[in-house]
């Protein structure tokens, strides 16, 4: 039987995931639909798509260990990180995800797998370096929640059709190209039309699944915040990782910010804007007057100003 964690349910969270993965299902059919049409090649089309979305759900915590250098860790070798862990998972009653640390200096953490049963958190060295034990439980908690509410699973799986569509654009370019498309004018228009649809379909993707992204982090920031009773506390791990996050070399953030909509805080440069259409995550003073309102409610004094 599925466990239900202690987390606090959130409806709204779960209406707009819905409504994210009807939207995108549209999207993705109109897209195989268009391809189908385009190509008459029902079956590669079919065999294609369905193999990258089972790839990329099935291995998606593989894959984001990996680029961000992660490596699982025992209770052994990161006793003091377990034993947050452990607590969080014990308040929370919820299956404990696979712990992991990324030699990074930049201050972050994620959660990834297409289940609480298959999840990982990983977080960095450079965040551990910069929090105390009560900021660091907060931010545990905020990544535990996307665990609790499925939202890790459901990002992930949104977050495939903007994959497919960029890698059908290579496909088809490359296929063209060395298949002298160039000298075919039907081939050269179905090229066309692929990379139009694939274009369009990246474009609605990536507005859908950051407005989804945005609200899900304010969820998981209430989630923990309730959850821990210490809103200032992650209040003030918001506010020290944003800072640092900004003083970090671009090219160092270049790798990582293709991870955004997984992280505690965005990847960006000080240059950088979160309030705008494009953002995976709400500004950062959107999220600590949140917290603010949190801790009014519970009592637990300042919370740390942006």
């Amino acid at each position: 039987m599925t466990r239900v964690s202690r987390f606090e349910p959130d409806r709204q969270l779960t209406v707009r995931m819905g409504l994210t993965m009807f939207l995108l299902g549209l999207v993705y059919v109109g897209f195989v639909a268009a391809l189908i049409v385009t190509l008459k090649s029902t079956a590669l089309v079919v065999v294609v798509a369905a193999g990258l979305l089972l790839a990329q759900f099935w291995y998606s915590d593989r894959i984001a260990l990996f680029a961000m250098h992660g490596e699982l860790v025992t209770p052994e070798e990161e006793p003091e990180l377990h034993a947050l862990v452990d607590r969080l998972c014990a308040t929370a009653d919820m299956p404990k995800p696979r712990v992991a640390l990324s030699r990074m200096d930049l201050p972050n953490a994620f959660a990834t797998g297409r289940n609480a049963d298959n999840a990982v958190l990983c977080i960095t060295t450079g965040l551990r370096r910069r929090l105390t034990t009560e900021e660091l439980e907060g931010v545990l908690a905020h990544e535990l929640s996307h665990v609790a509410h499925r939202d890790v699973a459901v990002i992930t799986i949104a977050s495939f059709l903007g994959v497919l569509a960029g890698l059908l654009v290579r496909f088809t370019f490359y296929s063209g190209l060395f298949g002298g498309a160039r000298r075919d004018q039907n081939a050269a228009a179905a090229i066309a039309v692929v990379l139009g649809v694939s274009a369009l379909v990246y474009a609605l993707s990536f507005l859908l699944i950051r407005a989804l992204s945005r609200y899900r982090e304010l969820a998981a920031d209430r989630a923990a915040a309730l959850l821990t009773g210490k809103p200032s506390a992650l209040a003030s791990a918001l506010t020290k990782v944003t800072g640092d996050i900004a003083r970090i070399p671009t090219q160092d953030l270049r790798t990582a910010q293709a991870f955004n909509a997984f992280f505690f805080a965005p990847a960006l440069g000080s240059g950088a804007t979160l309030a705008d259409l494009f953002s995976t995550h709400p500004t950062l003073e959107r999220r600590l007057d949140a917290l603010a309102e949190i801790a009014a409610r519970l009592g637990d004094g300042a919370v740390a100003e942006g």
